[in-house]
């Protein structure tokens, strides 16, 4: 049962920077959602959370009593990728709603796991995907649907950032490196522009000698679509900061930089060219923490499946495991053809006011 309020109540599993800087300032701009627990592998940040909030500091080997303790409908897992499966299943087995980071998992075979799971459960899973509930993101996909750039022919990215050697993401190969982490943003945002699933995929991987990665630090990817549609990105842990993806279609083009970013002064803005006049569309800042949660406590609440759900995370994760194989192997990936049953609505946007990131954030701490 939610809170007496009627709050869907949460448990954040995993206090690394995500979740502190961002997810649980984020609960308090919803009216639905309120923390109740915080789980980590430091009692310091057990204790420092716990009291800070007010909710229960749990470690990870009391998991399972929380889950069973009737204190919490939904668990949010901000974990390392490579341990999303160990958090989700048991939650969804227990009947316990599961929000959860993307990737979806840290291997093909665990995230189906975990969607298996979900099918099994009466709670439900939404993959967190924050820009299917971020308006400037649901801007440009309505755009698209209304034609505005004509048919679109191909799409392109770039996304990258300078990550310390001494962060986990860049010790620990493919599955906590570039393409997982950043790379899902723009498969999603294709996936959804183009309506459609890739069925060809390829890849070029590099690395910069002196940074001495524990993975490759720069990947280029190429998706090629059904009808002659085609996408390409890259993203680096190597490189100076960029965020930027372009729709080309038959009539026009869409433009957005930012084009996957969240924080202070951050809006997802955009610019719409055709006959050779440029408009520019903006968008709110808003708390994309606090968004998708409020979205998903709607859902609970209301009995709603969430849209960005297991299926939604299985596609992205289908992509990651074919850019792995091409990299590997130095060959194409063929996909088979595939649909998807729902796609991001309109109704998924919600403008929360971006909480304040709090002062005792330490940015320098990555994910547990």
């Amino acid at each position: 049962m939610p809170s007496p309020e009627g709050k869907i109540r949460y448990a954040v599993v995993g206090a690394g920077w995500i979740a502190q800087g961002a997810f649980m300032p984020g609960v308090g701009q919803t009216a639905n959602s309120v923390l109740a627990a915080v789980v980590t592998g430091d009692p310091e940040k057990a204790k420092g959370l716990g009291q800070r909030y007010g909710i229960k500091g749990y470690g990870y080997e009391d998991y399972s009593a929380l889950l069973a303790s009737g204190e919490v409908d939904a668990v949010y897992i901000a974990t390392p990728n490579f341990r999303h499966r160990e958090f989700a299943e048991p939650a969804l087995r227990a009947g316990i709603h599961v929000l959860l980071e993307k990737p979806m998992a840290g291997s093909l075979a665990d995230a189906e796991a975990i969607a298996a799971a979900a099918k099994e459960s009466d709670a439900k899973l939404m993959v967190a995907y924050r820009l299917h509930c971020e308006p400037g993101t649901l801007a440009i996909v309505e755009a698209i649907r209304a034609g505005e750039i004509g048919t679109p022919r191909f799409f392109t990215s770039t996304f990258s950032q300078c990550v310390k050697a001494s962060n986990h993401r860049a010790l620990n190969g493919y599955w906590a490196g570039p393409v997982p982490d950043m790379g899902t943003y723009p498969i999603n945002a294709v996936r959804n522009f183009f309506e459609a699933e890739p069925t060809r995929v390829m890849a070029f991987a590099s690395s910069v000698p002196e940074r001495d990665l524990g993975c490759d630090d720069t990947v280029s990817v190429i998706l090629g679509f059904p009808e002659g549609r085609s996408a390409s990105f890259t993203v680096s842990y190597s490189a100076e900061n960029i965020d930027r993806l372009h729709v080309v279609g038959s009539d026009g083009v869409i433009e957005a930089s930012p084009a996957f970013g969240f924080g202070d002064g951050t809006s997802i803005d955009f610019r719409l060219t055709k006959d050779g006049e440029m408009e520019e569309r903006k968008a709110p800042v808003v708390d994309h923490f606090g968004g998708e949660t409020a979205y998903f406590s709607d859902c609970i609440l209301n009995d709603r499946e969430p849209e960005p759900d297991g299926e939604e995370g299985l596609l992205d994760m289908i992509v990651l495991d074919a850019i792995e194989r091409a990299i590997e192997t130095g060959e194409p990936q063929d996909l088979a053809p595939r649909t998807r049953r729902r796609r991001i609505g309109e109704d998924q946007a919600r403008a929360l006011r971006l909480a304040p990131t709090p002062d005792f954030v330490n940015t320098e701490v990555p994910m547990e």
